[in-house]
């Protein structure tokens, strides 16, 4: 009943918001839920940490130390971004660029995409897990394209079309998998739990193994943003509403990417390492050099932090190729680093858009002297995203490169290395000439415009620097998650 409970927090959240209709005091419910679920959420993982895994829903649903996890992340970011929402919400109504339907059906959308997300990662069985994601996929297709503009629904449209092939590769892989399971004397009826699977995989078939993994990294890799499959992730990140640009680039891309852990267990007990650390290397080397050298010449600010997740995501792929519990620990503490930075950017560069009237870099000058508070949450959230300390992808990088360096892969450490300060130096060039700069007019905008009423409200503000000081404290003081870390790690670790 706990982990039913927890998917239904955000069901009853979408269900206020479609009986009461858009109105401030009804998204601050579904807002006041979200804080709930992510309670919940902490708890369930103390309860998992200490008392080991709780099963749910007749043997469907599992809450093991990975799961737990993720809910925690998704709840982190749930909250942030619907905080956030109902600002931008009620902006976009006071502006006549949305009416109370379209309100309304965004908020059931997005309470939707939350559910279908929890969904996936608590899932006991691969199948339900596949079913969580292509459920997300359809949500979100709605949801990139709220804005109605063309490009909104072009990249809605790239977005479906891509992520359902990638999708099909996942299901084609699972099927494999199965089968495999099925010749290796698991019960049909069983031969989807994840643990069955598991404890199968030294009997399976090694061909089919090998071909079905492949896929799954491939299909699943879609949903994550990995190179080759990656072209849909700047044009959705970019055009869909910040609130939304937050939970996909925040959480649903890690959500994914827990699904390519899950089988690499798998593989790995069937296989060995080399074939699924081979794989995962060539994918996230590939990654890193895409983003790198797209992110040089990038000319629009929310596409540039749409690029920075497909590097993130490398680095993430490259971590878990090592697969020592030391990288996997450090890959989660940067999936739970990169999903508050990365919500804390795309909700400010919503607000910088809102304020500005232009995603375009040049068009942006002089934030912090015009508007110190968004201009500083911004900056401060560039500095993190790069990997400076204290935040904690400084200190979830640096682990994983010590794990790759252990387990022989210190050559792809170091060429990642090398991409990741070539992502530094544009990153740090175009928020230079976004924050810094002394304005002919200050507080007015590139329209000469003074900007008045455009101040950052606390309603707005809290959140984002709440983010940011979340992200610092964890990278200071990660000693708290540190049970739950080694837990989840020793879940799809040897």
């Amino acid at each position: 009943m706990v982990l039913v409970a927890l998917l239904l927090v955000p069901v009853i959240g979408g269900a206020v918001i479609g009986l009461g209709r858009w109105r401030p005091v009804v998204a601050w419910t579904a807002v006041g839920l979200n804080g709930v679920g992510l309670a919940g959420a902490v708890a369930l993982a103390v309860r998992v940490v200490s008392s080991g895994p709780v099963d749910g829903a007749g043997g469907l649903l599992r809450a093991d130390p990975l799961s737990a996890f993720m809910t925690v992340v998704i709840g982190a970011v749930a909250l942030l971004s619907s905080w956030v929402g109902v600002r931008w919400n009620t902006e976009e109504l006071a502006r006549g660029r949305t009416t109370a339907g379209r309100a309304t059906g965004y908020g059931i959308l997005v309470q939707a995409f939350i559910a279908t997300m929890l969904l996936a990662v608590l899932a006991a069985n691969v199948g339900i897990l596949w079913v969580g994601v292509e459920a997300t996929t359809i949500v979100t297709t709605f949801l990139v394209g709220h804005r109605r503009t063309r490009g909104a629904l072009e990249a809605s449209w790239k977005y479906i079309m891509i992520c359902s092939v990638g999708i099909a590769l996942a299901f084609l892989g699972t099927v494999l998998v199965y089968l495999a399971a099925v010749h290796a004397g698991v019960p049909g009826g069983h031969a989807l739990d994840w643990r069955a699977l598991v404890a199968a995989a030294p009997r399976m078939d090694h061909g089919v193994v090998r071909l079905g993994f492949a896929l799954i990294v491939l299909g699943y890799g879609t949903k994550v943003g990995l190179a080759p499959s990656h072209s849909w992730l700047p044009d959705a990140h970019s055009q869909a509403p910040a609130p939304v640009s937050a939970l996909m680039s925040g959480v649903l891309l890690t959500v994914a990417f827990t699904a390519i852990l899950r089988f690499k267990t798998v593989a790995d007990a069937a296989l060995g390492p080399a074939f699924p650390r081979a794989l995962l290397v060539t994918m996230a080397l590939l990654s890193l050099a895409v983003a790198s050298s797209l992110l040089i010449t990038q000319r629009d600010y929310k596409r540039m932090l749409a690029y920075s997740s497909i590097e993130h995501m490398g680095l993430l792929a490259l971590g878990a190729a090592a697969g020592i519990p030391l990288a996997i620990a450090a890959v989660l503490l940067h999936i739970l680093g990169h999903g508050l930075t990365k919500s804390v950017l795309f909700l400010s560069s919503g607000e910088i858009l809102a304020v500005e009237g232009t995603s375009e870099i040049a068009g942006v000058r002089a934030l912090l002297a015009r508007r110190p508070a968004l201009g500083g949450i911004f900056g401060v959230g560039l500095l993190a995203l790069v990997g400076l300390p204290p935040f904690s992808l400084f200190t979830s990088e640096l682990l994983m490169a010590r794990a790759e360096f252990q387990v022989g892969l210190g050559w792809a450490a170091a060429l990642a290395v090398g991409a990741m300060v070539v992502v530094f130096v544009a990153v740090a060039g175009h928020g230079r000439r976004m924050l810094l700069g002394v304005p002919d007019n200050p507080g007015a905008g590139p329209d000469g415009s003074t900007g008045e009423g455009t101040r950052l409200p606390v309603s707005a503000t809290a959140p984002l620097v709440g983010g940011l000081v979340a992200c610092a404290a964890i990278g200071v003081l990660a000693w708290p998650l540190a049970p739950l870390l080694r837990a989840a790690a020793r879940v799809v670790s040897p």
